[in-house]
């Protein structure tokens, strides 16, 4: 991947601003995962006053269920799952300084906007490539709710993981720029 831009998790707010949408990304340091009961298992931990199993500050959470380890790896194929059905846990998060998600698929309004609010950005990962995206994934440990097997949070040490961001702060939106830059395709007089 050229031309990408190199971030290391945690964020902050100066790397958010610099990143646009269609922007090409290689992550190096750690990911959390999570999917929809970790999800369901962070907001009803924060709205009971209970700690959660690690600091979301200035992390990203890559949602996905790896499959079982094979022997001498790291990791099963850990490749992306849908976004869609997290968007109701999502600005609840971000409230506490959740920086970012790695996904596949469109956000809902509510999301984006959440994510301009609290400055952070929604990255799109190559769905279908989760033996590939498994390659850059060094180590990876339970860090809570061991009993959701593997949809449990993980924490991930990630090299080079790649990724593109799809929703950042300034209302860029991958996902409707495609449709509007693919829209017009054919449109064109042919050359004569």
């Amino acid at each position: 991947m050229t031309d990408a831009f190199i971030i290391r998790p945690p964020l902050t707010n100066d790397v958010i601003e610099k990143l646009r949408a269609g922007d090409q990304v290689l992550i190096t340091g750690v990911l959390l995962t999570a999917r929809d009961r970790v999800h369901q298992a962070l907001v009803a931990a924060k709205n009971c006053g209970e700690q959660l199993p690690t600091d979301l500050a200035g992390q990203l959470l890559y949602y996905t269920g790896p499959t079982p380890t094979p022997p001498e790896k790291s990791i099963g194929s850990a490749g992306p799952a849908s976004s869609y059905a997290l968007d109701i846990y999502t600005p609840i998060l971000l409230q506490y300084g959740l920086k970012g998600m790695i996904g596949k698929g469109p956000r809902s309004e509510v999301v984006k906007d959440a994510l301009r609010k609290h400055k952070a950005v929604y990255f799109a990962a190559i769905g279908g490539a989760g033996s590939l995206i498994a390659k850059t994934i060094k180590h990876a440990e339970i860090v809570g709710y061991p009993e959701l097997g593997p949809e449990a949070m993980m924490r991930l040490e990630v090299e080079q993981f790649p990724a593109i961001v799809a929703n950042d702060i300034y209302g860029g939106d991958l996902y409707r720029i495609g449709v509007e830059q693919y829209r017009h395709v054919g449109d064109e007089p042919a050359d004569k």
